[in-house]
């Protein structure tokens, strides 16, 4: 890679950009993907489109790829006596925000801590505090608090992005910051090789609010393939190991009724061709990812899925394996190596023959 992918995530992770608030991690990415694309463009809604343009002959087709760059966070509900008390932006885990450190971002941005009444003091020792209960102390005033804090302003995590053991590294936003980099990965890797389409790679906007970024971004690209990328659950202890996938062993491909199955299949084939470890995750509903506004748009889009396994999902204290990033950049970048004129007609749909059903016609 011509970057430093540790350091790519870091940014990533560490800015913060909740859902509908996505600019400082928009100009991120933006600055990011600049020297491996040809164009950028912006939909109504604010999703970033980057434009990678192909060798094959006009009108060329195009592939999506999309991964959504928006975070969980949480907006101030109410000011009481210099405490703040909060409503979940997306699915924040009120679990674990007790002690947890945020940032409070008023007319100035206040760090402050989530806080609740002592144990000696609860209800209940062995339930945790309902959201009720947790307030947020900045630590000055009432009046100062007052003043510098209104009602709707924006609360994020103040989490640190941090390097553990081997590949292994913790942040929060990795959920889906770590696939913004698996694209950068993708769009480095097309600088040294050859492809025909089109290549358009959406930053998404408002996934964890009920992927509206996607749906606005495929109606604009309007591709003739489409895949999605994002996180899906790490193995860990109290996690269903029908439902969670390990880390380090490469990400996770989508198979269900949200997924085209010739795509399903040629991506496996690409993975297997190129030795990059992939895991096969069956859903056999809604995905819960942007695939499942993408699959729907106009006409219908071929569309798959690519899950980056992580751990702790939706807290201040994600962990995913850089490995997994990496081949999940590098397998998008093959598949799209592949790609070529007769590639919508060898995944489309077959019609019957035309005598096929003659006998039942009246």
């Amino acid at each position: 890679m011509s970057f430093d992918l540790t350091e790519h995530l870091k940014q990533l992770s560490e800015t913060p950009a909740p859902s509908a608030h996505e600019e400082p991690v928009r100009a991120v990415i933006q600055a990011a993907w600049a020297p491996l694309v040809d164009a950028f463009e912006q939909d109504g809604l604010g999703s970033l489109i980057a434009i990678k343009r192909g060798t094959g002959p006009d009108p060329r087709p195009t592939i999506m790829l999309c991964a959504h760059m928006d975070e969980i966070g949480l907006l101030v509900a109410e000011v009481r006596d210099g405490f703040l008390r909060t409503e979940k932006l997306g699915g924040t885990d009120y679990r674990a925000l007790l002690a947890q450190p945020v940032l409070v971002h008023g007319r100035r941005v206040l760090p402050g801590v989530f806080g609740a009444a002592p144990p000696h003091m609860s209800r209940d020792r062995k339930k945790y505090p309902p959201a009720s209960e947790l307030w947020i102390d900045v630590g000055l005033p009432a009046d100062e608090v007052a003043a510098l804090v209104r009602i709707g302003d924006l609360v994020t995590f103040d989490a640190p992005f941090v390097k553990l053991r081997g590949e292994r590294v913790m942040g929060k936003s990795l959920d889906n910051r770590a696939s913004i980099a698996a694209v950068t990965v993708c769009l480095d890797e097309l600088t040294r090789r050859a492809h025909a389409w089109d290549v358009v790679a959406v930053a998404a906007v408002q996934e964890e609010l009920n992927l509206v970024g996607a749906t606005g971004a495929a109606y604009q690209v309007q591709p003739d393939l489409a895949i999605a990328i994002d996180t899906t659950f790490g193995e860990q202890p109290g996690v269903n190991d029908d439902v969670s996938f390990a880390l380090g062993e490469g990400p996770t491909l989508g198979r269900g009724p949200n997924f085209h199955p010739g795509l399903f299949k040629t991506l496996r084939q690409v993975a297997k061709d190129h030795e990059i470890k992939l895991q096969i995750e069956v859903l056999p509903g809604h995905s819960g990812t942007d695939a499942w506004a993408i699959q729907v748009s106009h006409a219908g889009i071929p569309t798959a899925l690519l899950s980056i396994p992580i751990r702790n999902m939706h807290t201040p204290s994600e962990v995913v394996d850089l490995r997994d990033i990496t081949r999940t950049g590098r397998l998008l970048a093959a598949f799209i190596e592949t790609l070529g004129p007769d590639t919508l007609a060898q995944i489309a749909w077959k019609l019957p023959p035309d005598n096929a059903n003659k006998e039942r016609i009246p």
